[in-house]
């Protein structure tokens, strides 16, 4: 196994005086316990460093001289300041918060500088003249040591290598249960001994309780909040979309106004339902060259919040399936305004705080809470997820009684424990991974685009025209193709790429595919995906005529809470009448149900709106397409699918929205 390398910066302008630092803190990393690989380099100017820690992704610290002269390129004699070290640091924390800073500093200017710095993100000062170099190395492991732990982790491991007799859940025992068995066996040996071993249970202490953490979970979670940029950080199980619903029980009441974008992920809309808010849900912007669903634009927005100035939240997902990012600081601020907290569905961007071709996160663009799908984009298990809060107003009382509510008793230990690795992997390396995933999203947009069958869609392409002038920016390890040139239907093509490739993509639309880089992605599966492009490519089919969907139609209007359709009996009543044609007695119905049509995964309808002709059109449309979708929360009764929806007497008898 490689071992790592953590490269520190020294920078200082007089070239003894820094030569003689680094020999001697280079002298002190080799004497003493290096685990880290720590390796000392020096810097003459600001410059120099900022590029150095730019371009190498092993940097981890840094050492910076409180004032930095140069003699202007050797055209003067007399001294220039080149920086300040407050300007230093911030131009650093702009780049790479994850960093350790330590300042040189005079003594007798201590007072002086240490105020200066106070606020910035500076992890300690030593002093010019001690050269204490043994000492001030054993600091800089130190704290290069602590980021790189994992608590949880730690002690997940050491309590496995213990090998405790189990006398306590889960059933399998450490594995005993499936070893040796006859009839199981084999999936002991495939999944392997270490996720039995690891699948404990609340009666081990030493591990801590999600529920009410105090020890090794509660310290993973406060590095984690340190390494994302949040005042706290809790670790969800269940995925984000179960985040989502903690955060909306925590912060609405039934009847208070929520306003959301309405191509939210659907666990939004299942929150509105238990949380029992009032939604005012915000149209997304449409693309319907690629049938692709944008953000809410930005002057909605704002108009819905002058409108509702009573609303509680505002959720958006940013950046969308699609990589759609919003410019989230004038929202954030106009929001703020009205006392309205605004939440931010990360689920795709949580890598976003480790380089600064993703920034400004969520939070660091005033966002209160956010939650991010770990999982998806970071080398954590599936629904292993995180919640960011950065609320001044947090209650923590109300948030832990509904997180407790969602989060199961008996939580997946190894969950917990990727979650924790993930951390640790993008504060030591996230910077240098997301740098290389970077490169490969650039050499496969050009390799793709080679083709000249297939063709990247650049933001320009992808932005729907009502919001060109908001701000947005496109997320580049999400890349969208355009395949209408292949000769192939997105159907066969997606056949093709997996049975003939091994390929499986991320999404797609009528004419286009959806391909995810993650820091996972290796230059051998860029190879090996162009290949299979240029391949068809060349067969040379003529282009073919794509069908496309039509739109989901526009939001109408709701009769009533959600909550109270979703939990009124209802009745189901067919979308075709025995002609086969669609059932008219549904129009103007109240609907009890989330009609979800995958992809794109939008409702159409969501419970207790009010159902209109083209509604129905749509449904009936999408059901009878060639395609095979998915479309969640129609009943069937036999094989005729019905809309499940309020009884008479039971529009009448609930409360109606004005």
């Amino acid at each position: 196994m490689r071992k790592p390398v953590s490269r520190v910066l020294v920078i200082n302008d007089e070239i003894l005086v820094l030569r003689e630092f680094v020999k001697g803190l280079n002298a002190a990393a080799r004497s003493l316990e290096n685990p880290l690989g720590l390796v000392f380099l020096g810097m003459t100017t600001a410059n120099e460093a900022l590029a150095r820690i730019e371009s190498d992704g092993d940097v981890q610290a840094v050492i910076v001289d409180d004032k930095l002269y140069s003699l202007n390129g050797g055209k003067s004699t007399k001294p220039e300041l080149q920086t300040t070290a407050l300007e230093l640091v911030q131009r650093i924390t702009r780049l790479r918060p994850e960093l350790d800073v330590y300042i040189l500093i005079a003594q007798e200017q201590e007072d002086e500088v240490v105020d200066t710095l106070f606020a910035e993100s500076v992890d300690g000062y030593f002093y010019r003249e001690e050269r204490d170099y043994r000492g001030m190395y054993r600091i800089v492991n130190a704290e290069v040591q602590e980021r790189a732990r994992t608590p949880f982790y730690d002690q997940l491991k050491n309590y496995v290598w213990l090998a405790k007799d189990s006398w306590h859940t889960p059933g399998h025992s450490s594995g005993e249960s499936l070893r040796g068995s006859p009839w199981i066996n084999d999936f002991y040996e495939f999944m392997g001994e270490h996720v039995f071993d690891v699948d404990l249970s609340v009666s081990v202490p030493v591990l801590d309780s999600l529920l009410e953490p105090r020890g090794v979970i509660a310290e993973a979670q406060g590095m984690a909040a340190k390494a994302f940029g949040s005042r706290r950080t809790f670790f969800a199980t269940n995925g984000t979309s179960t985040a989502n619903k903690v955060i909306f029980q925590t912060l609405l009441a039934p009847g208070e106004k929520l306003l959301l974008d309405r191509n939210c992920h659907k666990s939004v809309h299942h929150g509105v339902v238990l949380s029992g808010a009032h939604p005012v849900y915000l149209n997304s912007s449409v693309n319907r060259k690629y049938g692709l669903y944008g953000p809410v634009p930005k002057r909605a927005i704002l108009e819905a919040i002058e409108q509702h100035d009573d609303a509680e939240a505002l959720i958006l997902t940013s950046c969308t399936y699609d990589g759609l990012r919003y410019d989230l600081p004038p929202i954030v601020e106009a929001a703020h305004a009205k006392g309205i907290k605004v939440i931010v569905d990360e689920a795709w961007y949580g890598f976003a705080r480790f380089h600064p071709a993703f920034r400004p996160t969520a939070l660091e663009a005033g966002a209160d809470y956010a939650t991010q799908s770990t999982h998806k984009v970071m080398s954590a298990f599936s629904q292993a997820s995180m919640i960011h809060v950065n609320d001044p107003t947090f209650n923590e009382h109300i948030f832990r009684e509904n997180f407790n509510m969602h989060t199961s008793t008996s939580p997946q230990y190894a969950m917990i424990a990727s979650l924790d690795v993930a951390r640790k992997q993008m504060m030591m390396e996230g910077y240098k991974l997301l740098a290389r995933t970077l490169a490969l999203a650039s050499e496969l947009r050009e390799q793709i685009n080679s083709t000249g069958a297939f063709h990247v869609l650049e933001l320009d392409a992808l932005l729907p025209d009502e919001v060109r002038e908001d701000g947005i920016r496109l997320d580049p390890t999400k890349v969208t193709v355009d395949i209408s040139s292949c000769g192939y239907t997105v159907e066969d093509l997606h056949r093709e790429l997996f049975t003939r490739f091994n390929i499986q993509v991320e999404k797609s639309t009528f004419n286009t595919v959806t391909l995810l880089l993650t820091i996972g992605t290796t230059r051998s599966k860029v190879s090996r995906l162009y290949d299979a492009l240029m391949r068809i490519a060349r067969e040379g089919r003529a282009a073919g005529r794509l069908y496309q969907a039509s739109q989901v139609p526009e939001f109408t209007r709701l009769h009533c809470l959600p909550r109270d359709a979703y939990y009124c009996g209802g009745e189901a009543i067919p979308l075709l009448d025995e002609k086969d044609s669609l059932n008219e007695t549904l129009i103007d119905r109240v609907c009890a149900d989330q009609i979800v049509p995958y992809p794109p995964g939008i409702p159409v309808l969501v419970p207790g709106q009010v159902i209109t002709r083209p509604i129905l059109d749509f449904l009936v449309g999408f059901l009878r397409s060639q395609r095979r979708l998915e479309l969640h929360g129609i009943v069937y009764d036999g094989y005729l699918p019905c809309l499940r929806v309020l009884k008479t007497a039971e529009e009448r008898a609930v409360k109606r929205l004005n």
